[in-house]
């Protein structure tokens, strides 16, 4: 059917003509899909047949419509219907079958979950989630402010158990640490987000820990390390994290024999802060070519240079390299396929940086809870898409004691014992 469209792109009734076509694309590929799923599903129990010779398992026309609220916006969908007919026999109850694409609960898609997490951290409340998605989406089908406080509310009860789980099966042999200020809706300005992330064994990466505290405050990282020591966390090999935190004073205390390794990006920007402007560019230059040197030898060697250069002039700023040298170069005692990984918390900043603040704090504050249980489900989605370190195989040789010069692997545990 043909539809009269606008200068703008709107058909008549208001709505955009491209999102109609992407709505009814959507809407074509999962009915597609939901068919495909249940003849794969019935050709595979063609076999099961009663004592007439009857299938068990046939179709049986269509489910009621529903509309189910998507990313492409709201689509109306007939689910395809099977009649299974088989007993299971432990139990004496009817099979089932059940769509892993579109259970029949599902009335909206698991990606607009993840948007209302990021609404609520840029300043908007519950009560305004239905028509702002109305707009975006075109209908608030599935959508109400009782749906959004009961997500919520389960939020919650997931971040506990999070909080709560067993570690003593997990093994991370590096961590990064920060402390994130998220000052929207929060009723105290210095409060903030800890974080832990860390490397498995296999090179995968892992939420540990996130909670809310103090960034500079020793006790309140303490007190997340000693619980997730409680609940059986191994040391890691290696910390990384910036060197105004009170992590490491926690770290030390909980997990002593642990490394440490100190962000390059916030201590750039920490030298950078007590040089002049017109000094910063060349500054920047000479930093980098520290940490991005081919090793440990000509990083030192670097250190020296930039001593040179600019310690008469700028004696603060080159302390602050120079005091802490053991901890800005300890990554270089590992794999050089990890250094890139090791040397900064990018890791922590990239995941962040989409609910850090960017606009002005709304009016009132909000609860510390809500915005930490929103954080909390924005990283759980986002570590679904986190990738392994660089040779993942290599972790596990760190974890096991291998020696490493140069960025090369020397000695094997193996080789050691022997």
């Amino acid at each position: 059917m043909l539809s009269q469209v606008n200068d703008d792109g709107t058909t008549a009734d208001g709505s955009s003509l491209i999102d109609e076509i992407v709505r009814d694309g959507a809407r074509r590929m999962l009915a597609a899909a939901l068919e495909a799923e249940v003849n794969a599903y019935i050709a595979e129990l063609a076999d099961q047949r009663d004592e007439n010779g009857r299938r068990l398992v046939v179709r049986n026309g269509y489910h009621q419509p529903r509309k189910v609220t998507t990313a492409a916006g709201v689509i109306e969908v007939k689910a395809p219907r099977v009649n299974d007919k088989r007993v299971d026999e432990a139990t004496g109850e009817r099979e089932r079958f059940s769509s892993a694409i579109l259970p029949p609960w599902c009335r909206k898609s698991p990606k607009i979950s993840e948007v209302l997490p990021l609404l609520y951290l840029h300043g908007l409340s519950s009560g305004d989630f239905v028509p702002a998605l109305e707009q975006f989406l075109g209908s608030a089908a599935g959508l109400s402010a009782a749906t959004v406080n009961r997500l919520t509310q389960q939020w919650q009860v997931d971040h506990i158990a999070f909080m709560d789980r067993d570690l003593a099966e997990v093994d991370y042999v590096y961590v990064w640490a920060d402390g994130i200020h998220l000052n929207v809706r929060l009723e105290e300005a210095k409060a903030c987000v800890l974080v832990l992330i860390g490397v498995r064994a296999d090179g995968s990466k892992d939420l540990v820990a996130l909670k809310d505290g103090y960034r500079e405050s020793a006790e309140s990282w303490a007190d997340l390390m000693r619980d997730c020591a409680r609940r059986g966390m191994r040391a890691p090999i290696l910390a990384v994290g910036d060197g105004a935190l009170g992590f490491w004073k926690a770290l030390t205390e909980v997990f002593p024999d642990t490394r440490e390794q100190r962000c390059w990006v916030h201590k750039t920007a920490n030298v950078l802060d007590s040089l002049p402007k017109s000094a910063q560019p060349g500054a920047k230059k000479a930093i980098q070519g520290i940490y991005n040197a081919e090793d440990r030898d000509h990083a030192e060697a670097a250190i020296k240079t930039f001593a040179k250069l600019y310690g008469a002039k700028f004696p603060k700023a080159v302390k602050k390299i120079v005091d802490d040298q053991d901890q800005l170069l300890a990554f270089y005692n590992f794999p050089a396929e990890h250094w890139i990984h090791l040397r900064t918390t990018n890791p922590i900043e990239s995941t962040f940086s989409t609910v850090r603040l960017r606009t002005k704090v709304t009016r009132g504050a909000g609860s510390r809870t809500a915005a930490l249980v929103m954080v909390f489900k924005l990283v759980e989605s986002a570590q679904q898409r986190w990738r392994a370190v660089n040779a993942p195989h290599l972790v596990a040789l760190v974890r096991a004691g291998a020696r490493f010069e140069g960025g090369r692997l020397i000695e094997r545990p193996t080789e050691r014992a022997a």
